[in-house]
């Protein structure tokens, strides 16, 4: 017998989004860790503009970011003929445009199975303030938060900040709806904090929330699996070297520490374990995420922050090394991710 055909899989970084750089970093490492021996790999970024160029020089040169031709054929037809050749995508995307649905969207189009959630969880997942509509519903313990509108900020600026000082108090957490990686979230503290975050918010979404700054620790799951076949990691904990987790901590500084498992009591760990497999399946997520809670030591309550359906996979990224806590190395996790999405395309094939 001869060896089995290898499988082509087709990595899509970069992007459009205010993430592109952190998706060129995490692809870097996806590259660097894909079993060679099974899978062939093609390469399409996206540029800022939203150009999807095919790729085929050193891996080296994206996280780089010297990944970009000065002259190339403007918009998606050429990216997209190499996904179309590819048996399998991965999207190593962060952010609007690359996690919420538009590309998994047209990855649908391609008739193309891809690793991740599919386009109504990624879009659910993307948008907080809807994702916490479901979150309720589902009877999953949440801190107090209202959404603003960019009309309403612009118009009527007081009656936001009377609002939110009313309904929430301070300290406070601003954050754009659609945004990732703590992008446009900041932490005020009075009147003039949260007008200037509310502006400053509001450019990069129409809507924005405000929410309780709780007083916790800031424990993550990593949730791995399709439908009933749904796995949780041993949890981690982020200790910022700030007052929260911003994107300087998580992707620049390297100064914010891990602690892999999460300091929790068994009962507690448990507990948390749990509440992460509710929300994923509560989305109906598919493939992977990240599910991000904030733990209370003095009440011993969980709260449920976000779910990030395309977590980052960077060197010092938490999905990856609480696998690797769990007995999964990097390698062998992007492997059952990529087995993963075929899994899930065979089963969602509908038959007319």
């Amino acid at each position: 017998m001869g060896e089995a055909k290898k499988i082509t899989v087709g990595v899509l970084f970069g992007g459009k989004s205010a993430e592109h750089e952190v998706s060129c970093i995490s692809a870097y490492s996806v590259l660097k860790n894909m079993d060679r021996e099974k899978f062939d790999i093609k390469m399409v970024g996206i540029t800022k503009d939203g150009d999807f160029l095919p790729f085929e020089g050193p891996i080296e040169d994206i996280k780089e970011h010297r990944w970009t031709k000065t002259e190339y054929i403007k918009g998606i037809t050429e990216g997209v003929k190499v996904l179309e050749s590819c048996d399998v995508i991965f999207p190593v995307l962060h952010g609007t445009n690359g996690e919420d649905g538009t590309v998994q969207g047209l990855l649908e189009l391609l008739d193309k199975p891809y690793v991740g959630c599919n386009v109504l969880s990624s879009a659910l997942a993307m948008d907080k303030a809807y994702a916490k509509i479901v979150f309720k519903a589902h009877g999953l313990p949440m801190c107090k938060h209202i959404v603003l509108t960019r009309t309403g900020i612009l118009n009527n600026m007081e009656a936001c900040i009377e609002e939110a000082a009313n309904k929430i108090g301070y300290p406070c957490f601003v954050k754009p709806a659609n945004s990732g990686s703590s992008v446009g979230v900041y932490k005020c503290q009075t009147k003039e904090e949260l007008e200037n975050a509310l502006y400053e918010a509001q450019k990069l979404d129409r809507r924005i929330l405000v929410e309780e700054a709780v007083k916790g620790r800031e424990i993550e799951c990593a949730v791995l699996g399709n439908e009933n076949d749904v796995r949780v990691a041993i949890p981690g904990e982020i200790i910022p070297s700030k007052e929260f987790y911003d994107y300087e901590d998580k992707y620049l500084s390297g100064k914010s520490v891990i602690s892999i498992p999460a300091n929790l009591p068994e009962d507690k760990r448990n507990e948390v374990m749990e509440l992460a497999m509710k929300a994923y399946k509560s989305l109906d997520c598919s493939g992977l995420s990240r599910v991000d809670f904030f733990y209370v030591d003095e009440t011993g309550e969980f709260y449920l922050n976000e779910i990030n359906t395309l977590p980052g996979f960077t060197d010092i990224s938490m999905y990856s090394k609480m696998w690797e806590a769990s007995g999964l190395t990097y390698t062998q996790l992007l492997t059952e991710l990529i087995e993963l999405a075929v899994r899930r395309k065979q089963e969602t094939k509908r038959e007319f």
